[in-house]
């Protein structure tokens, strides 16, 4: 099992001030910073390596929501298994998610 990764909260005006220390943080310590506005998160600094591995994991789910999506439409048995097979997946996969956050 993987440890989560570090992950910092800071108001948007505080880490313009240490800016630097934030992007150093993303970029070779692979630590997060949440940016907040108001009380409420507004944005995030990640790390190039960990936005391009969530950009290419939103394309997959993507590939499989299309591929359940053209199987339920085949309208055959099969295909329909296959659909709500693929959308509980990603329907668990979607809460998991949620619930780590």
């Amino acid at each position: 099992m993987t440890t989560a990764p570090t992950e910092h909260r800071a108001k948007i005006a505080e880490a313009r001030n240490v800016l630097g220390e934030v992007i150093a943080r993303a970029r070779f310590g692979g630590e997060a910073t949440i940016l907040v506005n108001r009380g409420k998160d507004a944005a995030v600094i990640v790390g190039p390596e960990f936005y391009e591995q969530a950009k290419a994991d939103a394309a997959v789910l993507r590939q499989l929501r299309a591929y359940a999506d053209e199987k339920q439409a085949a309208g055959d048995a099969s295909g329909r298994q296959i659909a709500r097979t693929v959308s509980e997946a990603l329907a668990i996969a979607e809460r998991d998610a949620r619930s780590s956050d």
